[in-house]
């Protein structure tokens, strides 16, 4: 059995698609979706990001606008900026670039941001939306993994998964979309003991640990889908998933690819968001994710 790949680049680009034609619809109606992306300091990973970001949204029709700030700004000073955004009926989306500089605290910062335009999802009105299973802006990575595995028909309810990882950003809100969806879900970590065999019982694998190859073809269930959230630089400047790609594509039903896989659904649900704010704000209707 050779897996099929799963093209995240094309499911991207339908939703984006999908996306512009809402788009224009909302500028028909003279509302055009902002999204303010806010920077802080000079990390070249962060700005590749960001520019990434917004050339997304210019080719949505949407709007916006990068905030770049000095690395030696304060907490309070960012925190006062994002109550301004936050006042600004034109921006519909509020992005805060992490890592931020260590004399900022990160949660703090996010807590400041409007829930309505949180459209990274990690503020805890919304997190808590999503542990209850209520419409709500979900986490960018799993939301998009969710809409690949749709997309692609893969059934969730009644699957078994399992994710390796238990951050708050990807690990965490993976699993309780899979609980809600259906799934029965164990989540391991670095101190799961059988890893391999916990792994080899999963119908749906989500890789989301930062560990380069990690998940060999020997840890996957014959016939499982594999989806591999990590982006590892490896020393000679390749990048690398946390699957071992040349094995597991060998057992596999399923896989996604890095990179091209779960990156660019990433920021096309990062536009959905945005685009979901704006209408709910312009009173078309149009619910949040759940």
């Amino acid at each position: 059995m050779t897996a099929r790949i799963i093209d995240g680049r094309a499911i991207a680009q339908a939703f984006r698609a999908e996306f512009a034609q809402r788009v224009q619809r909302l500028r028909a109606a003279g509302v055009v979706p902002d999204l303010a992306v806010v920077i802080v300091g000079d990390n070249a990973a962060s700005k590749v990001y960001v520019r990434n970001k917004s050339l997304a949204c210019q080719q949505a029709g949407m709007h916006s606008s990068v905030h770049a700030l000095s690395p030696s700004t304060t907490q309070a000073e960012l925190i006062t900026f994002v109550h301004d955004l936050n006042r600004n009926r034109s921006i519909h989306g509020i992005l805060v670039q992490l890592p931020l500089p260590p004399q900022i605290d990160a949660r703090a910062v996010v807590e400041a941001i409007d829930p309505r335009k949180d459209v990274d999802g990690f503020h805890y009105y919304n997190v808590g939306a999503l542990v209850v299973g209520e419409p709500a802006f979900y986490p960018c990575t799993p939301w998009g993994i969710m809409m690949m595995l749709e997309r692609e028909g893969v059934p969730v309810d009644g699957a078994r998964a399992v994710v390796v990882g238990r951050s708050n950003i990807v690990g965490k809100p993976m699993a309780l979309m899979l609980i809600n969806a259906g799934a029965t879900v164990t989540v391991c970590h670095s101190r799961t003991r059988d890893l391999e065999k916990i792994t080899r019982e999963a119908d749906i694998l989500v890789a989301a640990v930062g560990k380069p190859n990690m998940i060999t073809g020997a840890m996957v269930k014959p016939g499982a889908v594999v989806v591999d959230v990590g982006i590892n630089r490896l020393p000679d400047g390749t990048l690398a998933g946390d699957v071992d790609f040349e094995s597991v594509k060998e057992v596999a039903s399923r896989i996604t690819p890095v990179p091209g896989g779960v990156g660019p659904m990433t920021i096309a649900m990062l536009l959905g968001n945005t685009v979901a704010s704006a209408e709910r704000a312009a009173g078309m209707g149009r619910a949040v994710n759940g």
